[in-house]
C-alpha cells in the first residue's frame, strides 16, 4: 500500500467535497521581512508599526497578501498539485488584518466542475476560507483552476458553474477593527494623493519593472508552502520552464503600484482576477491601474477605490487591457479588480 499522495486528478472531485487542508502556518516577522526582499513593497502600513498604530493597527498587520499567499498554498497539495494552470479569483475578502503570531489554517469546498472539451483536463471550482488560532474567518475567496485527468478515459462529471458575483458590494467589505485615517500622514506615506484625488476611468502607468527570476520565484513559493509541480519540476510542463506562481505576479504588480497609489494601504477585498498569460524567468513585469469605482466607508477618514491592476510583459504605455477582438492584448499577464482602502 503506497504511502505517498499524488494529488487529487481532475475526476477525483466532486460537488459539495470538503477539503481540510494540512499545516496550519504561523505568520512571522520572517515573513515580513522576505515579503519586503521579494518584492519592491513601501507600503507604509506593513512596512512602519509606528504608522500603522497611528491609524488605529496595532500590532502592524504584514502585507494582505502575505496573508493571502500563505493561505492559498496550503490549498495546493489538495486543490491544483496537478494543475495545468490557476485560471482566476472572485469574491475575495479580508475579514481582519493578519499579525505576526497569527496561525492560519484553510479548508475548501469543491463549488463546481466542468471538463475541458479535449477530454484530458476539466475545471475545478473552490471555495477557501482561511481561520486564524480563534476560529475567526481571516480572508475567504473562490477560485477556480485547470487540473489534469488521470484517465482521459474517466467519465466526464456533471457540469456545474458557479454563479460568481462580479464584484464584491461596497457596503460587503469587512473594515479593520479601529481603522482611522483622520490624523494620516502624508509625508511619512511617501504621496500627497487622497480619496477625491483619484477619478473613475483614470489611469496610472506605475513607470517600474522588475525582471523576473527563477531563484526568486521559487523562493516565494516555497515561503507560502505552495507546492505545485509546475513550479519547480522542469519535467512538468512540455517546454520544459518552470511557470511563474500567479500570486508572485500579483504581489510584484501591487508592489509596483505604490507608485502612483502609496496611499492605497489595504486590500479589501478582491473582486475577480484573470491570469491571462504565463510568465517565466527573464520576463520584465510592468504595472498599471485603472479607477473603476469609489466608495464611503463608515471608517473615519477611510475611502475605498475598486482598482483594476494590471502587470505586463515589457512596459505598455499605451495601456491597453484587450484588442478589438476582445482578447487580452499581447504582453498582458494579470487582470485584477480590487477595492483598496485609502484616506480621505
Amino acid at each position: 500500500m503506497t504511502k505517498t499522495n499524488p494529488g487529487h486528478f481532475f475526476e477525483d472531485f466532486r460537488v459539495g467535497q470538503v477539503l481540510q487542508h494540512a499545516t496550519p502556518r504561523t505568520v512571522t516577522e520572517g515573513d515580513r521581512a522576505l515579503y519586503g526582499a521579494l518584492y519592491p513593497t513601501r507600503f507604509a502600513v506593513p512596512s512602519s508599526a509606528e504608522f500603522a498604530a497611528s491609524v488605529g493597527l496595532d500590532p502592524a498587520p504584514v502585507e494582505d497578501l502575505v496573508a493571502f499567499h500563505i493561505a492559498f498554498g496550503k490549498t495546493v497539495p489538495d486543490v491544483s498539485l496537478n494543475a495545468v494552470a490557476n485560471l482566476g479569483y472572485a469574491e475575495c475578502r479580508f475579514h481582519q488584518p493578519v499579525v505576526p503570531g497569527d496561525t492560519l489554517r484553510t479548508s475548501s469546498e469543491v463549488i463546481g466542475l466542468k471538463q475541458n472539451s479535449n477530454g484530458r483536463s476539466g475545471v475545478v471550482y473552490v471555495r477557501s476560507t482561511a481561520t486564524n488560532q480563534r476560529g475567526e474567518v481571516a480572508l475567504d475567496w473562490a477560485r477556480w483552476v485547470m487540473v489534469h485527468k488521470r484517465d482521459a478515459e474517466a467519465a466526464a462529471p456533471e457540469t456545474v458553474v458557479p454563479e460568481l458575483a462580479a464584484v464584491v458590494a461596497p457596503e460587503d467589505l469587512v473594515l479593520p477593527a479601529g481603522l482611522d485615517f483622520t490624523a494620516y500622514d502624508f509625508a511619512a506615506a511617501g504621496e500627497p494623493h487622497r480619496f477625491a484625488d483619484y477619478e473613475v476611468g483614470e489611469k496610472i502607468d506605475h513607470v517600474d519593472g522588475v525582471t523576473l527570476t527563477d531563484p526568486e520565484h521559487m523562493l516565494a513559493t516555497r515561503l507560502w508552502q505552495n507546492t505545485a509541480k509546475v513550479h519547480f519540476n522542469t519535467e512538468a510542463r512540455p517546454d520544459g520552464n518552470r511557470l511563474i506562481y500567479g500570486g508572485h505576479i500579483i504581489s510584484m504588480a501591487r508592489a509596483l503600484s505604490f507608485n502612483g497609489l502609496a496611499n492605497a494601504q489595504l486590500i479589501s477585498a478582491i473582486n475577480a482576477g484573470a491570469h491571462a498569460a504565463p510568465a517565466f524567468a527573464g520576463d520584465t513585469v510592468y504595472a498599471w491601474s485603472e479607477v473603476l469605482d469609489t466608495a464611503e466607508t463608515p471608517a473615519p477618514g477611510v475611502g475605498a477605490l475598486r482598482l483594476r491592476l494590471v502587470a505586463t510583459k515589457g512596459r505598455d504605455e499605451s495601456m491597453t487591457l484587450r484588442g478589438d477582438d476582445g482578447k487580452y492584448a499581447p504582453g498582458v499577464l494579470l487582470d485584477l479588480d480590487y477595492w483598496a482602502l485609502v484616506p480621505r
